[in-house]
């Protein structure tokens, strides 16, 4: 969907609003334009009913009429009004005038009232006015009630009130036309720091990744401002972890492509078969050194925070997973010369992916087969939510148990052993990602344990075995 200018929006959002006000406005100043014009010719009207009413009297029971030329003189000088009069009896009955003027739908019986109302008349809209009058004989003592009517057409009042509506509206349109420069202008104004923070980006090379200034900018772009600043800083330590990546394969692979390179000639110089044999068992043990090491980098490069790796987390029983971790194991420390075992008690089920808690229990068994040495015990024990692996080995000085996660350290009592110093890193990362945490600590009579306590699964149904197992 394809979006307009910013500045054409927020016009057309406040354009359209003042137009259904002006809308509105304009009707209700013509009700009231209207009203204003009622008011000012029923006046008129009025003043003529009562002049009217001054030359109508009653003799010998009769009425006799004689309207003043005040009466409708009044009226002459409004163009195109046209005035009709009617007066008439309590049975309807017209005494003079014009016949068929309407009455009021309720009439009144308060005398001297006059009472206004529209009415048509000879298919002409009017305004009427209407008034009962008693009338006193004075010879016969008799009193009579007459109606007095008078009608007026509507067309000067409606010119009045179009006139009037008129000039409200042109003045209102033009008190438009200046808000609407004023928010033009406003809205012009007001994006200014949005186009010099686009200019700011725009002018920036392709590697400054420095974060955004929100100085001297309005309150509303610093939330952009700062989601932009994340996205850099993000995009930063993504592109820091690549370039860390890439060192750290250089560096590393640097050794065993160098050992590859001399055993291989080494080999196709020998012309003893048994010696070149040699060459290539070295050679082989290089090629699996540097193809695990660049396994390991590969893994933990996916593992890093800002990589946007999210694993699929899913119940699963914490024993029976390290219990075949365990058996898989089992044949290496065996031609390692190292006992490997398996403890199992009361297991609980966990939030995890198998894959991943496979490779951090693997990374563990590792280290304790490869530096705990020949004839040492290895238990991996399952306590609840608790995984630790065991070995009686020399273990790690407490001064270097927080520096054994950092990539490629070796310690003291490993640094005769091979390994790359990545296996603790990797299983710290994914501790980190399973909410878990990990311990080092001391095994009772000697030796290195490592610990990871992971947090419980959501109650539901995991499937666990009901017994603990022990096997070694």
């Amino acid at each position: 969907m394809k979006t307009g200018s910013l500045r054409l929006q927020l016009t057309l959002w406040l354009l359209l609003p003042l137009l259904v006000l002006l809308a509105l406005d304009a009707w209700l100043t013509d009700r009231r334009a209207m009203s204003a014009a009622h008011q000012a010719f029923d006046r008129t009207l009025a003043a003529s009913l009562k002049s009217m009413r001054e030359g109508i009297t009653l003799r010998d029971g009769r009425v006799e009429v004689e309207i003043p030329n005040l009466a409708l003189e009044i009226f002459d000088a409004e163009d195109g009004s046209r005035i009709y009069y009617q007066i008439r009896d309590e049975r309807g009955a017209t005494i003079t005038g014009y016949e068929g003027l309407p009455m009021p739908q309720k009439p009144g019986r308060s005398l001297y009232r006059t009472q206004f109302y529209d009415a048509e008349y000879r298919g002409t809209p009017v305004r009427m006015a209407a008034m009962p009058l008693p009338l006193h004989d004075v010879r016969s003592a008799r009193t009579q009630l007459v109606w007095v009517l008078l009608a007026e057409s509507t067309e000067p009042r409606e010119q009045l009130a179009s006139d009037i509506l008129i000039g409200s509206l042109l003045q209102e349109l033009v008190l438009v036309c200046l808000a609407l420069g004023i928010v033009w202008f406003g809205v012009r104004r007001g994006l200014q720091p949005l186009h010099r923070l686009s200019d700011a980006m725009a002018a920036r090379g392709p590697d400054d990744l420095e974060p955004l200034e929100d100085t001297g900018l309005p309150v509303e772009t610093r939330p952009l401002v700062s989601a932009v600043n994340q996205y850099v800083a993000r995009l930063h330590r993504m592109i820091e972890g690549r370039k860390r990546f890439f060192a750290d394969a250089a560096h590393q692979l640097k050794t065993p492509l160098a050992i590859m390179q001399a055993e291989s000639e080494l080999a196709l110089r020998e012309r003893d078969l048994p010696r070149v044999r040699k060459h290539v068992e070295r050679l082989h043990g290089s090629v699996q050194q540097a193809a695990k090491e660049v396994a390991q980098l590969l893994s933990l490069s996916r593992l890093e925070p800002d990589s946007g790796y999210a694993p699929a987390l899913r119940s699963l029983p914490l024993d029976t997973l390290a219990q075949n971790v365990a058996l898989e194991w089992a044949p290496l420390a065996r031609r390692a010369g190292v006992d490997l075992g398996f403890e199992g008690h009361a297991a609980a089920a966990i939030d995890g992916q198998p894959e991943l808690l496979q490779e951090l229990l693997g990374n563990l068994i590792d280290n304790a087969i490869r530096y705990a040495g020949t004839g040492a015990l290895v238990t991996v024990r399952v306590n609840a939510n608790r995984l630790a692996v065991e070995d009686n080995g020399p273990g790690v000085a407490a001064s270097e148990r927080e520096s054994v996660f950092k990539r490629f350290y070796r310690g003291a009592s490993s640094a005769s052993r091979d390994g790359s110093g990545l296996g603790l890193s990797i299983v710290r990362e994914i501790a980190r990602i399973h909410g878990a945490t990990v311990a080092l600590g001391d095994t009772p009579g000697g030796g290195l344990t490592v610990a990871i306590t992971f947090p419980e699964a959501a109650p539901a149904s995991t499937g666990l075995p009901g017994p603990a197992e022990e096997s070694r």
